[in-house]
């Protein structure tokens, strides 16, 4: 239990449902969803869907979307790949050609894949919800049509995006205010929006994928000089798969497979598991977490890709074996060398957990990559699209060297834990590259300190990147120091590390228990 003396936050426990997002209104909406008879996936769509439109530099239905779904709370954990392609005419020889070594973050056409968010909800609602578009689209057609307050951390977030959003005419003219974000606490809208969601809810997937709204981002993206065909979106598709999975503490952590990094953070708790955290200092657990994020985001890096077009060797990445062997490369007192890395830095996604009444939970994401993606938006439907794409390779022999139809390794991860074969909590933690680091720091609070969800989310984190430990500024001074002297170079960062959700089901007690980053505006609601 926290301590009552200090700032900060409660677990939300709640008899019959509940949800946590990134945003209040987005919480609310999923809320009246669940109250209404809806599902988990219906609450979960509904509340993404207002996400979209409140906490845009995060996420958008120009982006993708993955999942995982526990079915009336059973242990049979079903996974959704939302994630777009690139156009079929991308091969790697065209941008060779150009001179192209480089696929650039804002306002480059090359950029932006295939969308796979709508694609994604769409087959969500038809096999696990009960309510349909019009009815789950309704709070964000309300929001994007008449506006929405703009929250804090939404706001210190546009702020920091604006130079990007000034290099597209049609981002800046909808998504500023005489070139500058809109104040916190100011009402925004973006009604063009409202009317894609509009004929979304009334044609479904097809009022996206085809007819105007196809047409009008295609037609951009052309201008711009990119690749895309009408074709290539009508093709769009998400693909169910099977999630892979690990035993860390006696619970089974499920994530998607490839081309996700979800094996990524596999990897480090599979590496942490040889160890007693527990009867560690906090400055050793700091440490360890460091070195195991070091060496298994450099085998991410190597290998992690679309399986469907390059052989990733999934089953040897989250083997005991491989494991040990980088185990015995840590120094437990010195920090190691980090292994070079050509990966992108983003840090923006939104996550939202939700567990309804019958049990059913959802562990939900969904992206632009970086804050507002490409900062493209199409000028007729108003919809951002993500530049997912710049996790493409342009180098010939790299696993994730840009290709016809090609996902990319992507880093938005959904997470779910499962015990004696039932579900135990769908779970997330955003934030970029930081995401598989941060899968394995929350479960290691709650499974190896003894934390409930919401202390597991408050605690001071950090993350060892681009030869760097970031770290918050609440961790006490003598630890900053501790570090150091085991030869870690410290950035402290302005901004905090990433932002969570959680949902965790207490079978034993009869209720639910969820949190939600005080990183974030959102908050978590029960009934």
């Amino acid at each position: 239990m926290r301590d009552l003396h200090r700032p900060g936050r409660s677990p939300v426990y709640a008899p019959n449902a509940a949800i946590a997002t990134s945003h209040p209104l987005a919480t609310q909406a999923g809320i009246d969803v669940l109250k209404s008879g809806g599902t988990a996936v219906d609450a979960a769509v509904a509340a993404c869907a207002v996400l979209c439109v409140v906490e845009p530099a995060m996420t958008g239905i120009g982006g993708d979307c993955f999942a995982l779904i526990a079915p009336k709370g059973s242990g049979d954990i079903v996974a959704l790949n939302g994630s777009g392609r690139a156009p079929a005419a991308a091969e790697l020889g065209w941008y060779l050609e150009r001179g192209i070594k480089e696929i650039g973050q804002t306002a480059d056409p090359h950029s932006v894949t295939i969308p796979g968010a709508i694609a994604a909800w769409t087959v969500l609602l038809e096999r696990f919800g009960k309510k349909g578009f019009a009815e789950v689209l309704a709070p964000a057609i309300r929001f994007a049509e008449e506006g929405f307050p703009v929250a804090s951390r939404v706001g210190a977030d546009w702020a920091d995006d604006t130079p990007r959003l000034l290099q597209h005419a049609v981002s800046r003219e909808v998504m500023l205010v005489n070139g500058k974000a809109p104040a916190i606490g100011t009402r925004h809208s973006n009604p063009k929006l409202g009317a894609t969601f509009r004929r979304i809810a009334e044609k479904g997937r097809d009022g996206f994928y085809t007819g105007p709204v196809a047409d009008d981002i295609v037609k951009e993206l052309r201008s711009l000089g990119g690749l895309h065909t009408l074709e290539d979106f009508a093709n769009a598709e998400a693909e169910w798969v099977t999630p892979i999975k690990t035993t860390y503490r006696g619970h089974d952590v499920y994530e998607c497979p490839p081309n996700g990094q979800g094996i990524c953070a596999l990897m480090i708790m599979n590496i942490l598991s040889g160890y007693d955290i527990a009867g560690l200092s906090e400055v050793q657990r700091i440490h360890l977490l460091a070195e195991a994020t070091k060496l298994a985001y450099a085998q991410r890096d190597r290998y992690v890709s679309d399986p469907r077009q390059v052989d990733v060797p999934v089953d040897w990445l989250q083997s005991e074996g491989h494991a040990k062997g980088l185990r015995a490369m840590i120094d437990p007192q010195r920090a190691g060398a980090f292994r070079p890395s050509d990966f992108p830095v983003h840090k923006d996604t939104i996550y939202l957990s939700c567990v309804d009444a019958d049990g059913t939970a959802i562990s939900f994401i969904n992206s632009l990559f970086s804050g507002f993606g490409s900062a493209i938006m199409a000028p007729e439907s108003g919809v951002m699209l993500q530049n997912r794409g710049r996790s493409f390779c342009l180098q010939e022999g790299h696993a994730n060297a840009i290709a016809p139809n090609k996902r990319p390794m992507h880093t938005i991860i959904p997470g779910m834990v499962v015990k004696d074969g039932q579900v135990v909590a769908p779970f997330g933690v955003m934030g970029g590259q930081y995401q598989s680091t941060g899968h394995t720091g929350f479960l290691s609070n709650i499974l190896d300190l003894g934390m409930d969800v919401q202390e597991a989310m408050d605690t001071p984190r950090s993350f060892a990147l681009g030869g760097k430990l970031q770290v918050e500024n609440t961790f006490a001074p003598e630890v900053y120091a501790a570090l150091e002297a085991k030869g870690h170079i410290l950035e402290h960062m302005d901004k905090p590390l990433g932002g969570s959700q959680a949902v965790w089901i207490d079978r034993a007690n009869g209720c639910l228990v969820a949190g939600s980053d005080p990183r974030k505006d959102g908050c978590a609601l029960g009934y």
